[in-house]
């Protein structure tokens, strides 16, 4: 078991590297606990876990994954095959967040592509650019918007409401490529022979039931009281659901939040950030897309946040900035990792790369004069 573990830490660099720095900061740059307590943002990370324990509940269950294959079963052609993949992606990105939506269906795809003419390499790309467009929409939908929605307060709708315009201009993009680059013909697939798994009924209700709670708790300002809550039906019903719960995961946003929480209260850094002029919306929206190209859009919305004055255009913007480079967005790695195809990376940058070009500036236009 402890090689193992070793083994698997080892690769989790995102946490490695964000651990050593709210380490070593901690030792050059002393702050009273209180401060540590803040910058760990602990109402975020208890929405998170709890979150995280609903939908490997639903995973668990095999609802999504019967539901997504009699979907597939439906598909005549691999392009309505393809746009049924990045619409039911994008849609489970916004209650499943994004890369617990691509835990669960990536695999199908890898499935589906085995027993059809299905192309792997550019589904799994358009289904990551999928899982970007569609958590961009809910509050839920992926970790930068849990922060934020979580700082701004906003009622869940009206967090959507002020989304929308974004979403609807990235998803039309995806939709758009995914027609254009989705090979003419016909595909026949039999859903029963991609996916046995059983249906489990109770741990499905469960899973729903509880996250629908846990969404309550988290809106009205009770995420820790609602994860805590979560614990007991779980650890008395369903142990192993917990014990596949992706904690190293949780553990890399809690380094994350530590180690740019205290990052970016240092004075150099405030300084830096001072001069930026973030208070115009194209210097706030070009800042969150630049620096998520560079340390991913979870890491910059911590940077950034306390310095915008505009959360929502920030959110805008690090969701925009989730294109681009695979560090962009942790699901854009995930989806990598999942697929395991040679030079997997390459074919996403020529793809992903052009897509943000052309995204940005459209999703600007749309968020400046309908948001």
């Amino acid at each position: 078991m402890a090689p193992s573990w070793i083994k698997r830490l080892a690769n989790e660099r995102l946490l490695i590297g964000f651990g050593l720095l709210a380490a070593v900061l901690a030792v050059t740059d002393p702050h009273p606990w209180v401060d540590h307590q803040r910058w760990l943002q602990v109402p975020t990370l208890a929405g998170l876990l709890g979150l995280m324990i609903c939908i490997q509940g639903i995973r668990d269950s095999g609802l999504v994954q019967h539901a997504a294959a009699a979907m597939v079963e439906r598909a005549h052609s691999l392009r309505g095959m393809g746009l049924l993949l990045v619409s039911a992606t994008a849609v489970l990105s916004m209650v499943l967040t994004n890369d617990v939506s691509l835990f669960l269906l990536v695999p199908l795809t890898l499935a589906i592509s085995r027993i059809s003419n299905l192309p792997l390499m550019r589904m799994v790309i358009l289904q990551a650019l999928a899982v970007n467009a569609g958590s961009t929409l809910s509050p839920i939908g992926n970790p930068q918007n849990l922060l934020l929605w979580q700082y701004t307060h906003l009622p869940f709708l009206e967090f959507v409401r002020a989304m929308l315009p974004a979403f609807a201009t990235m998803f039309a993009l995806v939709a758009m490529l995914t027609l254009a680059w989705m090979p003419r013909g016909r595909v026949v697939l039999h859903a029963a022979d991609i996916d046995g798994h059983p249906i489990s009924w109770t741990q499905a209700v469960l899973s729903l039931a509880a996250m629908a709670s846990m969404v309550l708790m988290m809106e009205h300002g009770h995420a820790l009281l609602g994860a805590s809550l979560l614990l007991v039906p779980f650890l008395l019903l369903e142990r192993s659901t917990l014990a596949r719960v992706d904690w190293l995961l949780l553990a890399t946003f809690a380094a994350i939040f530590l180690g740019l929480g205290h990052f970016a209260e240092l004075g150099m850094v405030q300084r830096a950030l001072d001069g930026l002029a973030l208070e115009r919306p194209l210097v706030l929206y070009a800042s969150g897309i630049v620096t998520s190209q560079l340390i991913s859009n979870v890491p910059a919305t911590v940077l950034l946040l306390r310095h915008a004055p505009d959360a929502m255009g920030l959110a805008v913007a690090v969701n925009v900035g989730g294109f681009g480079v695979a560090i962009g967005s942790l699901a854009n790695l995930i989806a990598l990792r999942l697929a395991g195809q040679p030079h997997g990376l390459r074919q996403l940058h020529r793809v992903s790369i052009p897509f943000l070009l052309v995204c940005a500036p459209l999703v600007y236009l749309a968020w400046r004069w309908l948001g």
